[in-house]
């Protein structure tokens, strides 16, 4: 029995991209159950303000308990996330591809360089997933006990994102990648200082 689905732009896209657009169909089918639903709620605390007042917390909370290294485990938090979501914008800016909810509902779908013209556009790369992964590898890294939630919270956001149709399994991937590089840089660049 043959199970692929036939999404828009079939005929122009290789095998790799067609793939990860039938994944991302399968999986947005679930969309309006109620467990996508609240899950995929719970995910916007990584979207760019909330995550920015969880990264402003860390550093308020350590700084007002005189713990200095959960201050600066805040600080690199929040240059993590900036990194991962300047990158993620400039990405975005650049480069149109249809968010799979749309692909879906309208038959149409874009995936090309070129400047996005509306949110609707701006699926590649999923930037929830940049900036919680960012995040959790800053938390995992200066404090390990915290390691497993932090990884934890974040896998639940990138992976709630294909099944809401907000993103294909290839703009997750490239979030994660994007918040695992800037979560490296940024502690590169904070050894160094330390450092000099």
């Amino acid at each position: 029995m043959n199970t692929t689905i036939r999404t828009p732009g079939a005929d122009d896209a290789g095998p790799l991209e067609q793939a990860d657009k039938e994944a991302a169909a399968q999986a947005a089918r679930h969309r309006h159950h109620p467990v996508v639903k609240a899950v995929g709620t719970l995910s916007e605390v990584a979207d760019q303000v909330p995550l920015s007042l969880v990264c402003g917390s860390v550093i308020l909370g350590g700084a007002l308990s005189g713990q200095d290294h959960v201050a600066r485990t805040g600080l690199r938090m929040m240059a993590a996330h900036v990194l991962a979501n300047s990158v993620k914008r400039m990405i975005k800016n650049r480069f149109r591809r249809t968010r799979p909810v749309e692909m879906i509902k309208r038959q149409d779908y874009r995936c090309e360089p070129g400047e996005s013209r509306g949110g609707h556009e701006t699926s590649f790369p999923s930037g929830h997933t940049a900036g919680a992964v960012a995040v959790a590898v800053v938390v995992a890294r200066d404090l390990p006990h915290m390691a497993v939630p932090a990884l934890g919270v974040a896998a639940m956001i990138a992976g709630i994102q294909v099944p809401r149709g907000k993103h294909y399994p290839g703009d997750v991937a490239a979030g994660a990648v994007l918040g695992l590089v800037s979560a490296l840089v940024v502690r590169r660049l904070w050894d160094r200082a330390a450092r000099d």
